[in-house]
């Protein structure tokens, strides 16, 4: 069976497992999983989406329930509820602010400590739900935020005492529909978008000599992206720091790349390993393979950021509407005329900054080779 046919055949078993009302046509649709291997993984994967759209439904309305508002987490902000939704943190990576508030005052103090010394492991930390987080690895935020004395947090003991002189001496309250708040807000270090960023650094070296793509851009994309944010998470459900969306981008490279027949998953891409792997090999799919016809250098690093936002297809929809002209008009344009075109004339307004954005990040990252 051709490959789109195949496809549109696997998407019709998922529309009919969505509208399985009865013992006998689960049964019906096992059997088709079981002869045909796409079809099952496809399948795990329609489960697998079903069940965290409806851990966000939940905690959406358990937040405007206590909170008279949806926030989640985001690509810049780590959001976390905990104490039956009661608790909430919310630390913004990109202007290096932590808000940490309560419904419960008793709650504050441990909220305060569990944010200090939440740790970097997805198995540990559930954006989605209130979960508590288990503690006992280096802190995710270790070196990022200085106590009272000025000294990094790494042990409870520690940040138990910055704990209390922040409630002693930082807590403000406001009221709600809900009660009384309670919260504290912490500043990050100055650099702690440099701290963060080097701790990537042997991941981001190892990935760039592998799949040919400079050091400089991964960085950018992912200081764009995410800030660094290691958790980071977008409405389209893109993850981690690279923003990597599963259906598209991460598809994409397990089949062409890694010769796998499904798709990455959010703990999979949670890890950052495994997400600057993955973002990675997509910009090498991108220079090497959808716009590998593009002449200037110059002009395709252009159109492979442009492209890892927005897609080749309205990259090419810049110049014109045929893919073939518009590949021909794209490289009859010096690289200034390539650049100029695609932050002014794509048509996406969020791309069109997004090549503006890197092109400037990767100027703090760069050597010699932009």
């Amino acid at each position: 069976m051709p490959h789109c046919r195949l496809l549109v055949f696997l998407f019709s078993i998922l529309s009919f497992l969505s509208g399985c009302s009865s013992n006998v046509d689960k049964v019906i649709v096992r059997e088709i999983a079981a002869k045909d291997p796409w079809a099952n993984t496809l399948i795990n994967i329609e489960k697998d989406v079903v069940a965290f759209e409806a851990l966000v439904r939940i905690l959406s309305r358990e937040a405007r329930v206590n909170w008279g508002d949806e926030k989640q987490a985001s690509n810049n902000e780590y959001v976390k509820y905990t104490n039956n939704y009661r608790t909430r943190v919310i630390v913004n990576f990109e202007t290096g602010k932590i808000h940490v508030e309560t419904l419960d005052h008793k709650d504050l103090r441990q909220a305060i400590i569990v944010t200090l010394l939440t740790p970097y492991d997805p198995d540990k930390v559930d954006l989605f739900s209130d979960k508590a987080i288990e503690l006992g690895e280096e802190p995710m935020l270790y070196g990022q935020v200085l106590d009272h004395e000025k000294k990094p947090i790494r042990w409870e003991w520690r940040a138990g005492k910055f704990a209390d002189y922040l409630a002693a001496n930082r807590q403000t309250t406001r009221r709600s529909k809900k009660g009384t708040v309670y919260s504290v807000d912490i500043d990050l270090i100055k650099n702690h978008i440099e701290k963060r960023q080097y701790q990537y650094a042997s991941t981001v070296r190892q990935h760039a000599r592998k799949y040919n793509v400079k050091e400089s851009l991964i960085y950018a994309v992912m200081r764009t992206e995410s800030s660094f944010n290691p958790y980071a998470v977008s409405p389209s459900n893109a993850y981690g720091l690279m923003q990597i969306i599963p259906a598209t981008a991460g598809r994409d490279v397990f089949q062409r790349l890694k010769k796998r027949n499904d798709q990455p998953t959010k703990a999979y891409l949670f890890q950052p390993f495994n997400n600057v792997d993955t973002g990675t090999a997509y910009l090498h799919l991108l220079q090497n393979h959808y716009l590998k016809k593009v002449q200037n250098p110059l002009s395709k690093h252009y159109a492979v950021i442009s492209a890892y936002n927005g897609g080749t297809g309205n990259v090419l929809k810049t110049f014109h509407s045929d893919r073939g002209k518009a590949m021909d008009i794209l490289n009859s344009m010096r690289p200034e005329q390539v650049y100029w075109a695609l932050t002014q004339r794509h048509p996406r307004e969020e791309s069109r900054n997004y090549l503006k954005k890197v092109t400037t990040a990767q100027k703090d990252f760069y050597k010699g080779d932009v």
